[in-house]
């Protein structure tokens, strides 16, 4: 790559980004001296010493229970439990890591194939379409924290535990927008195109596999990136009732009954992270896919 092109790809990809990270860096930092300063005020009363700014704000960035964490203790924690700390140790969050990633990876299976299946049947039946698509918009006004519990005990009453129950509720949650997504991008064709089929005489098969999946790729790429960030919020969600003791719901968990703030940021931290990868990897698919079939996104 030239070197005009890396430094304009840098102006207008990576600056942005940087920015954007500082910025919440910035205000990160602020709020974790402003959250914390009580604790260190106090604990200078209770001793009876003077606590000057400089000194409270040493003290805010160094905690060990901190009410917000400072960002490099955040880092700190996470360097230690996912670099230093063996992945096969319960005390990794590669482990906890693994454990939520895949039922995340089953649930968004299940649910895009079952997006997929549904937006197929909508395009094609106006019974569907008519009777099926409110209830598929309802079902999402349904709060995941009040059904993720019944889901569970129903599971469990059955005999099904571990992966599986938490797959339903990813599958749940990521379904709903690749439904949307695809119904949208199987009626995107245009009119004349369609005309066009019909006067090849093609049945709703050929003008499926031909025109209409074609035009609903990038939809359908676009919403799996949803998709795919709900099924792993859907995965941690099912983590928590169950009183799990691996996953990063388990962890979420254990560092609120202790109290382990630094603990919980760390997890939340590495989740967005495992999202923002697995987004990446739908975004890589897409591209790929979409530049074999001669399909713009």
């Amino acid at each position: 790559m030239r070197l005009g092109a890396f430094v304009t790809l840098l102006r207008v990809r990576a600056l942005p980004v940087i920015a954007v990270v500082l910025g919440i860096l910035v205000l990160w930092y602020l709020g974790a001296v402003w959250l914390n300063s009580a604790f260190a005020y106090d604990a200078a009363a209770r001793g009876g010493t003077d606590l000057s700014f400089s000194k409270m704000v040493a003290q805010t960035m160094s905690q060990r229970r901190p009410v917000l964490p400072a960002p490099h203790q955040v880092a700190a924690e996470m360097w230690k439990t996912i670099v230093e700390i063996a992945p096969t140790s319960k005390r990794s969050l590669l482990y906890h890591s693994g454990i939520t990633l895949s039922s995340t990876l089953l649930g968004f299976v299940l649910g895009t194939a079952l997006g997929i299946v549904l937006a197929i049947g909508i395009v094609h039946s106006r019974v569907l379409d008519r009777s099926l698509m409110p209830w598929i918009i309802t079902s999402q006004t349904i709060p995941i924290l009040a059904i993720a519990p019944m889901i569970i005990v129903i599971f469990a009453s059955q005999g099904i535990t571990g992966l599986f129950p938490k797959a339903f509720i990813s599958m749940y949650l990521s379904f709903f927008p690749v439904a949307v997504g695809m119904v949208k991008g199987l009626r995107s064709p245009d009119a004349m195109h369609l005309d066009l089929m019909r006067t090849y005489n093609a049945s709703r098969l050929q003008t499926l596999l031909k025109l209409r999946l074609p035009a609903a790729m990038p939809f359908l790429f676009t919403s799996m990136k949803v998709g795919v960030a709900t099924s792993l919020v859907g995965a941690i969600i099912g983590e928590l009732p169950t009183g799990a003791i691996a996953g990063l719901g388990a962890r979420l968990l254990a560092g609120s009954y202790y109290g382990q703030t630094v603990q919980i940021w760390s997890a939340l931290m590495t989740a967005a992270i495992l999202a923002a990868i697995l987004v990446i990897l739908i975004d890589i698919a897409s591209r790929a896919v979409t530049a074999c079939m001669g399909v713009r996104s």
